[in-house]
């Protein structure tokens, strides 16, 4: 039996067109879920889309839409961009899905039924942009955190009892301290969240109309926290009278990958919900930092943001895919401007991986006639390398334990770069033994370990780069002249059994800054 494994992304808000910041989420999701059906488990992957609000219902009006029709456009929008950048999702849900809304119905009125929540009234700045009530310390100079202008709003809401549960999610916090990561964000949420008593939280609005209402009060729409974060079980056909199977199988999620500036609503709202329900919590909260654009969040009113589409227009998705998992740290912001992007892809990309591949497939036919021929007679030259180097054999053989340990602590770039270390020793490899002097000395059975030692090490570069670099990985196994491998082959080094290699094609462009940064601003 296959171990389950449940990953989420955050659900991405249908108001407009997502960003590289919020696309890298799914992005990084999608590397994790990969490796882990790499390595044997039972993967369900969960997205998708968040598609109620006021925001949307003003966006809707403003385009003479209804606000379905509204979101279905972006939903699908948000939709191709994933399926662009190779995102293996199981289920996309989105929040207008008849299933959902039925059950987000049914938790509300157990949540009432059980005094969790109750009918009270709400007064206070709210910022359409926030989409919440804002506190005065985050209004500054008369602006929300969105850089809106708050009203001020009265209306009659329900609300979540949040103290109610206080001490208890403190205590499953500090008894699991693997639930909330980095360590970073739990000190944070320790500090700065849960050290004062909790004011109950408004749960319901009854200003738009936009949403899903409230069974026993249609008067009221259920707000976006019960709404929106309920995806994560209602994507799994969970249900009060019939959980499914879905659910039974994968739920409690082993991941909830989230944005750090969404940190609050997942591990305080949505584990005290699941509480208020009876229902287990999920194992880890995992708060990714941010993608910056030249040290600066993105936002449109900065009009600092990239998208997707033009960067894989001017780069293609395993560069941009490349990036992203590769420069963004694993608790830190990372950067990203055309400059950083282009440096990259020159130098780890077509250099060193790229490089790697040719010159090896490229030798083989000239010097070999791409014949693979095994060989264990090592020059002298090589054998004193050795001996101050470890082996492209013992890097190889290392990957796994090594990538394996960091893909399970979610340090994808660091799993990332100890590929990138595997090639870069490949390519100073081929410096040191000098195949093509080998060959002009016709000493071939040194020449072909030479040789066979490089298709080996790009064969375990082929399987472990799968998972960052889906398409890349298959060009790979392609030029190899082999088909795709799994993990069950990368625990002995001398595998590549095939006569003939394919043939070399460049697998990344080289760009030159200016000519790039000219096309690219036009």
């Amino acid at each position: 039996m296959k171990k389950p494994f449940y990953i989420t992304t955050a659900i991405a808000y249908a108001s407009a067109i997502p960003h590289i910041g919020n696309v890298y989420e799914a992005i990084l999701s999608d590397a994790i879920a990969r490796y882990k059906r790499l390595d044997g488990y039972d993967v369900f992957f969960q997205t998708g889309t968040d598609e109620h609000g006021q925001k949307i219902e003003t966006n809707a009006k403003n385009q003479d839409l209804d606000p379905q029709s509204y979101v279905d456009v972006i939903s699908n929008e948000i939709k191709r961009i994933y399926d662009m950048m190779d995102v293996s999702y199981d289920k996309f849900v989105r929040t207008t899905d008849k299933k959902h809304k039925e059950v987000v119905q049914k938790m509300f009125e157990k949540l009432i039924e059980n005094d969790d929540i109750y009918l009270g009234k709400y007064e206070g700045w709210y910022s359409i942009a926030d989409e919440s009530f804002l506190s005065e310390t985050e209004i500054v100079d008369g602006k929300g955190p969105s850089g809106d202008i708050p009203v001020w709003m009265s209306e009659d809401a329900y609300f979540l009892r949040l103290s109610k549960y206080q001490d208890r999610l403190i205590e499953h916090i500090k008894n699991n301290p693997g639930f909330i990561e980095p360590e970073s964000r739990k000190n944070e949420v320790l500090q700065n969240f849960l050290s004062e008593k909790l004011p109950d939280l408004s749960v319901s609005r009854t200003s738009f109309k936009w949403g899903i209402p409230v069974l026993s009060n249609s008067k009221h729409v259920v707000y976006v926290w019960v709404d929106a974060l309920s995806n994560y079980i209602t994507g799994l056909d969970f249900d009060f009278e019939n959980p499914g199977e879905l659910y039974k199988k994968y739920w409690p999620a082993d991941v909830h990958m989230i944005g750090k500036d969404i940190v609050r609503f997942h591990v305080i709202y949505w584990p005290i919900i699941l509480m208020a329900l009876g229902l287990p919590l999920p194992k880890k909260i995992f708060a990714h930092p941010w993608v910056l654009f030249d040290k600066n969040k993105m936002s449109k009113s900065r009009g600092n943001t990239i998208y997707t589409d033009k960067l894989v227009q001017h780069f293609g998705v395993d560069a941009v895919r490349y990036y992203v998992l590769h420069e963004i740290p694993y608790a830190q912001d990372g950067n990203l401007t055309y400059e950083l992007l282009i440096e990259r892809n020159n130098s780890d990309l077509a250099n060193t991986l790229g490089n790697l591949v040719n010159r090896t497939i490229g030798m083989l036919n000239k010097y070999q006639e791409g014949k693979v021929i095994k060989s264990d007679k090592v020059a002298s030259h090589i054998e004193a390398f050795y001996k101050e180097n470890p082996s492209l054999k013992d890097i190889s053989l290392n990957l796994y334990t090594k990538m394996t340990k960091l893909m399970d602590d979610y340090r994808v770039s660091d799993a990332l770069e100890e590929l990138m270390i595997l090639a870069r020793s490949a390519n100073k490899f081929i410096d040191v033994a000098e195949p093509w002097n080998l060959f002009k000395e016709g000493r071939k059975e040194e020449l072909s370990y030479v040789l066979y030692q490089l298709v080996e090490s790009i064969r375990f570069i082929a399987i472990f780069l799968q998972p960052f670099l889906p398409q890349t990985a298959k060009k790979i196994f392609e030029q190899l002249n082999i088909d795709p491998q799994g993990f069950d082959k990368v625990h002995e080094f001398g595998l590549y059994d095939k006569e003939m290699i394919g043939v070399a094609k460049p697998l990344f462009e080289r760009y030159d800054l200016n000519k790039k940064m000219e096309e690219i601003l036009g």
